[in-house]
C-alpha cells in the first residue's frame, strides 16, 4: 500500500464563508480543502502554510490542529494508475489569513479558488474531506 501524508487548512472569513480551491486531476475533480502533500522532511504545519499560499495566494497563520483523517483508496480508484491501494493521511488545521491576495494556482492541480457560504458548499461537488473538516471546525453538525 502506498501512503501519502498531506496537510490542509480550514479558513473562514468574518461572514462565515469558507475558502475552497477546486481540484482537477485527470478524470477526478471537485472542491476541496486548501492544502496538499508534505514534502520529505517538511513539518506538516509548514506544509499547510505553503500549500495554502500556492493554491490561494493567501499567507496564513495556523490557529490549531482540528484533526487527522485517513482514507484508503482501492488501486482502481486512485488518481494515477497503480497496482496497489493507496492510503491518504490528512492533517487538518484551522488557519487565519495574514496577508496576500486571492489568486488561482499556476501549473498545479488546482484550477479555481473561491469563498463559499455553508449553504453553497452543500450544493457543491466536493471531496469528503470538506465535510469532515467542516464538522471538526464546528461549521456543521
Amino acid at each position: 500500500m502506498d501512503l501519502r501524508v498531506s496537510a490542509y487548512a480550514v479558513i473562514t472569513d468574518a461572514a462565515g464563508r469558507m475558502l475552497l480551491p477546486h481540484w482537477s486531476e485527470g478524470t477526478h475533480h471537485g472542491w476541496t480543502m486548501p492544502g496538499g502533500g508534505i514534502d520529505p522532511g517538511e513539518h506538516p504545519a509548514d506544509a499547510a502554510v505553503r500549500e495554502v499560499y500556492e493554491e490561494t495566494g493567501y499567507h496564513v497563520e495556523l490557529d490549531g490542529l482540528l484533526g487527522v483523517d485517513s482514507i484508503v483508496f482501492p488501486a482502481a480508484e486512485r488518481v494515477h494508475a497503480a497496482d496497489r491501494p493507496g492510503q491518504a493521511l490528512r492533517i487538518v488545521y484551522r488557519a487565519r489569513i495574514t496577508g496576500g491576495e486571492l489568486r488561482v494556482e499556476e501549473d498545479g492541480s488546482t484550477d479555481g479558488v473561491a469563498w463559499h457560504t455553508q449553504e453553497e458548499i452543500d450544493a457543491l461537488d466536493r471531496v469528503a474531506l470538506v465535510d469532515t473538516s467542516r464538522r471538526w471546525a464546528g461549521l456543521i453538525p
